[in-house]
């Protein structure tokens, strides 16, 4: 019989070889915030967490906070942060352990964490009212914070919202995570990430190289990626429509109708359930629409919020 070490040494040399060519490290913090930071004061303490925040337009303006969905930061809302900052007072956060925020040093990323988090920012403002756009997980965040505290939130605006079951995310019962995302803490090359966000537009020139370079730096933060499967691990949904029946914000719901993540079907569960809310769709447009058709997006949202 032959022996078999040298298929075993074969194998472990040639997955050696593959991770140090696939390695990819953590760029500095330094480095992040030359490049992404656009003043040291917009990294502020929030309940004992340090979050990453962008306030824009006048203070007496009606405010509008955005919520960014899972893997993104708050540049995300950059181009509508802009369009709108002249008529409101516009606020963005990085959740923590994404974009610019550190991890949370307690490691709680749980739905309820991120609700007491965005309120104590919103009272650290000293702002008690805000009409809230959310996107994705983001949306998700966002409809439990109108559904909970009604009096906070005057306008909702939902961008192909999560909440519901789906493959995968079952009511009651935390997520596995494949191992295969838990390797992204060692290898996440360029083009690795590429091929991960793709289906998330509809057009993936869209994808161009300073918005893959964007996603591809802010997710090699120190601790960002163990904090992004932490979050996944965490995401125990529950049947929202309970939740959402309480909701009584005018509330948009904002869908691309090649979204191919959550799929644009699914507005119909919230429409049912949210009294008085309404869709607008937008043709040929991805899961991501503020970044895929940022202007024709923005259109419909702006008309809601000044209506």
């Amino acid at each position: 019989m032959k022996p078999r070490w040298p298929i075993g040494a074969g194998l472990l040399l040639s997955t050696a070889l593959a991770l140090a060519l696939l390695w990819t490290p953590d760029r500095d913090p330094a480095w992040l915030a030359e490049r992404h930071l656009r003043s040291p004061a917009d990294l502020v303490e929030v309940d004992g967490v340090r979050l990453h925040v962008r306030v824009d337009g006048p203070a007496d303006a009606p405010a509008v906070l955005f919520l960014h969905g899972f893997g993104a930061s708050l540049h995300t809302w950059e181009p509508w942060a802009q369009a709108l900052s002249a008529d409101f007072r516009v606020v963005r956060l990085d959740l923590p352990g994404s974009g610019l925020s550190p991890p949370d040093p307690a490691r709680d990323y749980t739905d309820a964490r991120s609700q007491a988090l965005i309120e104590a920012l919103l009272d650290r403002l000293g702002i008690d009212s805000t009409h809230v756009v959310g996107h994705s997980m983001g949306g998700r965040l966002a409809w439990q914070l109108a559904a909970a505290r009604p009096a906070r939130v005057d306008r909702l605006v939902l961008l192909a919202p999560d909440g519901f079951a789906s493959p995968g995310f079952e009511y009651d019962r935390a997520p596995e995570v494949p191992a295969s995302l838990q390797l992204m803490r060692f290898a996440l090359p360029r083009w690795v990430l590429k091929m991960g966000l793709e289906p998330a537009y509809a057009d993936a020139s869209v994808m161009t190289g300073p918005l893959l370079d964007r996603y591809h730096d802010l997710l090699r933060a120190p601790g960002a990626r163990q904090a992004m499967l932490d979050r996944m691990a965490q995401a125990v949904l529950t049947d929202p429509v309970p939740r959402l029946r309480r909701i009584a914000a005018p509330t948009l719901l904002l869908w691309g109708e090649r979204d191919a993540m959550i799929p644009v079907a699914n507005a119909a569960d919230y429409l049912q359930a949210i009294g008085g809310s309404r869709l607008v769709t937008l043709p040929g447009v991805g899961h991501i629409p503020q970044e895929e058709s940022p202007a024709a997006a923005l259109g419909p949202v702006r008309d809601f919020l000044t209506r």
